[in-house]
């Protein structure tokens, strides 16, 4: 419980103990900031107005550390904006001086049950081998972030040409230790409604500048968000991707919405220039028209695998993979073929004149560049 209010923290405090709780008391946000991070909690009450670490930003330090242990927020000066913030940081309850002495008794228990409940469904995702961290909150969501980003590594998976039984490339592959968010989708979609994609594109380019010189041999496949391409840093011949882009395919899923950025050829044209070439990634896993062609004029296409995935026992697919390789290989335009599993699908991939290959069957993304099983 915390207030910088001497009696009322005393009331609030002696209230609760009568109903049956342990209660720790705390005289301003500084000393509240202290016993979060020295214990564990059932539930937080806390003052917005107080000096030093205000409710919010105690509610901020909760989530950085816990995203299940409820915060319930008190005010005696109301506002719209702090009552928004504090339901977008997670807060369980927001409530007005003076409080009910029902009401806040009340609200203790529901946030003790909650909590207990929130507990249980850790466990429970656990034994569903499913991340036992899930961040329900903006705040939680934005610990999670920072977690994954000082966590993040890229895995390398190869991209080979079969007959030539040569290397042709990497693909760098986005990963992290945040049980919070446990795959490259629920990092990105985190970042993207923190409004930092900036920020994550950033530390990838600059994971994967440091190892590109070390690959065994061809390019390295760098996965862009379509919003990448507003980012001015992109683009300077100073930026450590930029020096190796002569070794560097930077890959846009064909489903972009290319819409979000104006004048994309122009983008296109200045990565070029600096040495980059552009691959459209996904080709086939939905339509979308000409669009991603005409504006990204790509010199290397990459097939989703929902059109890879047992393509030997599908004749359309082979019909749909062979003239698509043939367009593209009319265009001027490399074509790879992603998640090759198994032996059968690499040999109808091979018929179809599908020769660069990428998939478990060959290798699984590791770090840095694993060898190929051929």
């Amino acid at each position: 419980m915390a207030d910088d209010e001497p009696a009322l923290l005393r009331a609030y405090a002696r209230l609760l103990r009568q109903a049956g709780y342990t209660v720790e008391e705390a005289v301003d946000g500084n000393r509240a900031a202290q016993l979060v991070a020295e214990s564990d909690f059932d539930a937080i009450v806390s003052d917005i107005d107080m000096p030093g670490v205000n409710g919010v930003e105690l509610l901020r330090r909760v989530r950085g550390r816990n995203l299940d242990v409820p915060v319930v927020l008190i005010t005696g000066q109301p506002a719209v904006d702090t009552a928004v913030r504090a339901v977008e940081y997670g807060a369980l309850r927001y409530l007005i001086k003076p409080v009910d002495e029902k009401v806040l008794v009340s609200s203790v228990g529901r946030a003790v049950r909650l909590h207990r409940m929130a507990r249980l469904k850790r466990q429970a995702l656990s034994l569903r081998g499913k991340g036992a961290e899930q961040p329900g909150d903006l705040v939680g969501l934005e610990a999670s972030l920072n977690r994954a980003l000082q966590s993040l590594w890229m895995a390398y998976q190869p991209v080979v040409s079969w007959t030539g039984k040569s290397l042709f490339g990497f693909e760098a592959l986005l990963r992290s230790s945040e049980p919070a968010l446990p795959d490259p989708g629920a990092v990105l979609a985190a970042a993207e409604r923190l409004g930092r994609l900036e920020e994550l594109g950033r530390c990838i380019r600059a994971n994967v500048a440091s190892v590109v010189a070390r690959a065994p041999a061809g390019c390295v496949f760098v996965n862009l968000h379509i919003r990448d391409l507003l980012d001015s840093s992109l683009y300077e011949e100073s930026s450590p991707l930029t020096r190796v882009a002569e070794r560097v395919v930077l890959e846009i899923t064909e489903h972009a919405m290319l819409d979000e950025v104006k004048d994309v050829r122009q983008c296109v044209a200045r990565l070029r220039a600096l040495g980059f070439r552009i691959a459209i990634d996904d080709l086939g896993a939905g339509y979308a028209g000409l669009t991603s062609f005409a504006y990204l004029e790509p010199d290397v296409v990459k097939l989703d695998m929902s059109l890879v995935r047992n393509v030997h026992d599908h004749s359309t697919k082979r019909k749909l993979i062979e003239s698509m390789t043939t367009l593209c290989r009319e265009m001027g335009m490399q074509v790879v073929a992603e998640g090759v599993e198994a032996l059968e699908e690499r040999d109808a991939l091979i018929e179809c004149g599908c020769d660069l290959l990428q998939g478990h069957l060959f290798a699984k993304p590791a770090r840095p560049f694993p060898d190929v099983d051929w």
